[in-house]
């Protein structure tokens, strides 16, 4: 029996069934194409692409011209020549916020955060006087958003990671060593600015930018804490002494201020009672009425003789009248 000769029965709707086939497999390859094609950038953020073939995209913005064999062959050539030069610019290289395409598989975006953030950072260095100190520093950085690019191919993505701490370990070491501990007290603004312009030189260097640097805490050594503690305490009772000497020289002086004044008040109650011999009668009067108006103010019923209370009035009355 001839095999070759027989024919297979064709199945009715085959055609319509492969393009069916055919229709949903170009459906599902535009669908990934598309979904995979569009990437967004938040809001405060920045984009680079790397591309399999090209790498990370660069943007040229000016070169010689006799350094390109043939510069007609390079994408977007603006025919601006200056003094043999021309302006080639590129694709973008660095993508702003927003929704933008790529190339699926043969691109990726890598998305930085080009806000400021904040680091903490603490490191002990020693004082010229040679006490240790340990400082609490607050960084602010951010990445400058133009040169993404060169950050990420000599840095990454963690690149304050593998910045910061180096830098700013070192450029403390360097700054407090030029200082004596109690400097760094009283100068503190003084050191906080140096430290930021040590630090915004070289963080340039990295294509990082500080937007501020600020110190947040000092800690001496245990010994140093316990000598200022001291020399406070001195200075206190230093204090506390000068307050008493001045203290005991105005009682001095009141003492001599009043010594005078009762001094003074005898001799001219002296002066009243030569010049006047009624002047006594006057006072004791006067001490009666005291007396008798201080006793009717009290609770207590106390009976006592007038004697007692200068008040023998008549008697003097006598006396006057008899020695008249």
């Amino acid at each position: 029996m001839n095999l070759n000769n027989v024919k297979v029965p064709k199945m009715p709707g085959g055609g319509a069934a492969s393009a069916l086939i055919k229709l949903g497999v170009v459906a599902g390859l535009g669908v990934y194409g598309v979904a995979n094609s569009l990437y967004n950038v938040d809001g405060g953020h920045r984009a680079i692409v790397f591309n399999r073939v090209t790498g990370i995209k660069d943007k040229i913005n000016c070169i010689d011209l006799t350094s390109i064999s043939h510069p007609q062959n390079c994408v977007c050539v603006l025919q601006v020549k200056k003094q043999n030069f021309v302006h080639i610019l590129l694709d973008l290289t660095v993508y702003p916020e927003g929704t933008h395409f790529m190339i699926p598989w043969f691109e990726r975006p890598t998305i930085y955060d080009v806000r400021a953030r904040p680091h903490l950072v603490e490191s002990t260095s020693g004082s010229r006087d040679l006490q240790m100190v340990r400082i609490g520093l607050r960084v602010l950085t951010r990445p400058v958003a133009d040169q993404l690019p060169t950050v990420y191919r000599t840095l990454g993505e963690n690149y304050n990671e593998r910045v910061l701490p180096s830098i700013i370990h070192e450029t403390l070491k360097a700054v407090v060593a030029q200082y004596n501990a109690s400097q760094l007290i009283t100068q503190r603004e003084n050191v906080s600015r140096e430290i930021r312009k040590i630090l915004t030189e070289r963080a340039a260097n990295f294509n990082i930018a500080l937007d501020d640097v600020s110190i947040t805490s000092l800690t001496f050594g245990k010994e140093f804490t316990a000598a200022i503690e001291a020399k406070q305490v001195a200075a206190q009772e230093a204090e506390r002494a000068k307050f008493v000497v001045e203290k005991a020289e105005q009682d001095k002086r009141s003492a001599i201020i009043r010594a005078q004044g009762e001094a003074k008040s005898a001799q001219l109650i002296g002066q009243a009672i030569a010049n006047n011999p009624a002047f006594i009668t006057l006072r004791k009067i006067e001490a009666a009425r005291e007396i008798a108006q201080t006793i009717s103010h009290a609770a207590n019923k106390v009976y006592l003789s007038a004697d007692d209370l200068l008040l023998n009035l008549q008697d003097l009355n006598l006396d006057s009248t008899g020695k008249r």
